[in-house]
């Protein structure tokens, strides 16, 4: 099953984690807009990303609700008719919450860096290691770690689990003001 180590924190100043983000990146980002819908799980999440009419993934995962660098253990399914399987899911199993965000996208070696504004909640910084077969999730801490610290990264701004547990904790009560420079 492929791994990610992956972090999660608020950018309180996104100006500055934008321009630290470009000079590690080295180039400019990919803007993704995207809609995720979680669905009630047994095990672990479930969360379908829309990400255009006809793009979509089916994000099975599992990962440690803590502050810090975390292993994420995924499954993903692409499908080019997301709306009508998000129709079949929410029959079968339910909806949970939907959380909508537009996000840039850097790459710092194998190392995914989003700036993400997240509808209702702000703005956050997310890293995912993506981790080659084989490769030690140590390694994958240690260059989280390290880019942690080279984006200013506190540890107090850490957040433990996911933006939909966020949004059901905080429905709109942080806003998103900060973060109109994403558009």
């Amino acid at each position: 099953m492929p791994s990610n180590i992956e972090i999660k924190a608020w950018a309180k100043d996104l100006t500055r984690k934008r321009g630290l983000v470009e000079r590690l990146a080295g180039n400019g980002p990919t803007v993704i807009r995207q809609r995720d819908t979680f669905f009630p799980c047994a095990s672990g999440r479930l969360k379908l990303r829309e990400l255009a009419e006809d793009r979509g993934e089916l994000i099975a995962y599992r990962r440690a609700d803590v502050a810090g660098t975390k292993q994420s253990d995924y499954l993903l399914y692409r499908t080019a008719e997301p709306e009508a399987l998000r129709g079949v899911l929410a029959e079968a199993l339910g909806t949970g919450v939907v959380v909508t965000k537009t996000r840039l996208l850097y790459l710092v070696g194998q190392t995914r860096v989003h700036l993400d504004d997240v509808e209702g909640l702000g703005a956050f910084l997310e890293l995912e290691v993506v981790l080659a077969e084989g490769q030690a999730a140590a390694d994958g801490h240690r260059i989280a770690r390290e880019i942690m610290a080279a984006l200013e990264v506190r540890e107090e701004d850490l957040i433990e689990g996911a933006y939909a547990d966020l949004l059901a904790k905080y429905p709109g009560t942080q806003g998103t003001t900060q973060t109109r420079m994403i558009e």
